[in-house]
């Protein structure tokens, strides 16, 4: 079954690899942004007869109205993603993670489907193992996380919603981010071969930016089954600290360094382990692991050398 799709943030990191995706796969896909970093990252879908782009903000009623009038599917990827960019701009943050998505849900019917991601950096530091499922207590520590927790109460009160709580992204993409913690520890060791880390002992859970994707488009293919709930959606066998991710680059590029900060601390306190056990309970099971998300960064990497690549 073809959908009519509406993708707000369409040409960002998710945005660039899903909307091709989808466009593969029969839907029709209408994308709203407002190209904040000039990308260009859909250049190459132009050419598609079920493709259609609108320059706007979400936050605008006369916009995003109209536009949801049109679909049966909303995506609502577009956010100002990450604590560094909502700290630099906290009222922006607001108005683009909270209002806008408050107001795009009370512009919903009860038919129309929405598919959001949401992010496990809701868990925060975990309980007393760390060990994390859908069940467990919220403890969000940056304002990215606690709006976002604020909108998936919101989310799961509409009857055609499903929630998927992303664990930290990571792989190349058409409007790359290297700000992202893969993305960022593999560019230091291509280029600086070393990174002093904080806590090095914390723990996350990481997903391919293209398994992403595919788990969206899963969502759309099995939706009667999964209507209503919320998924945690990462790598089951990449729960790692940030020593172990090192040494996992440190495979592939064998003269990187990495030593334990002696002072200070990181930020970002999060710290947890999280279970994937539901989303793969429903057939999705991830195809790119993080030893190939990072082969591919090294790749790619010779094609980038540039701090533009980041949210802030």
């Amino acid at each position: 079954m073809t959908h009519k799709i509406l993708v707000t943030g369409g040409a960002g990191y998710l945005g660039s690899i899903m909307v091709p995706d989808l466009l593969a796969a029969g839907h029709s896909v209408t994308v709203l942004d407002n190209f904040m970093f000039k990308q260009t990252s859909l250049n190459h879908c132009c050419y598609h007869p079920n493709f259609s782009v609108v320059k706007g903000d979400i936050r605008d009623e006369s916009t995003i109205k109209p536009l949801m009038q049109k679909a049966d599917v909303i995506i609502p990827l577009a956010a100002l993603v990450g604590a560094p960019l909502c700290s630099a701009d906290p009222v922006g943050a607001t108005t683009t993670n909270h209002d806008a998505i408050n107001l795009m849900l009370n512009l919903l019917s009860k038919e129309q489907i929405v598919l959001m991601p949401t992010t496990n950096s809701a868990y925060g530091t975990g309980d007393e193992n760390n060990y994390c499922t859908e069940e467990s207590e919220l403890r969000p520590i940056s304002q990215y996380a606690i709006e976002k927790v604020e909108i998936e109460k919101q989310l799961m009160e509409h009857p055609n919603a499903i929630s998927f709580r992303l664990a930290t992204v990571f792989g190349m993409s058409p409007r790359m981010r290297i700000d992202l913690l893969v993305n960022d520890f593999t560019y230091r060791a291509v280029y600086d071969r070393f990174v002093v880390l904080f806590e090095s002992y914390f723990k996350r859970n990481y997903i391919h930016v293209r398994d992403v994707s595919r788990v969206f488009q899963h969502a759309l293919d099995n939706y009667e089954g999964m209507k209503g709930e919320i998924y945690n959606v990462g790598l089951s066998d990449a729960n790692v600290s940030k020593k172990e991710l090192c040494e996992v680059i440190q495979k592939q590029i064998p003269d990187f360094v990495f030593i334990d900060a002696p002072v200070g601390k990181d930020p970002d306190q999060r710290n947890y382990i999280v279970s994937n056990d539901k989303i793969e309970s429903t057939g999705f099971k991830p195809i790119f692991s993080l030893e190939k998300g990072i082969k591919d960064l090294i790749k790619g990497y010779t094609m980038i050398r540039n701090t533009r690549y980041g949210n802030i």
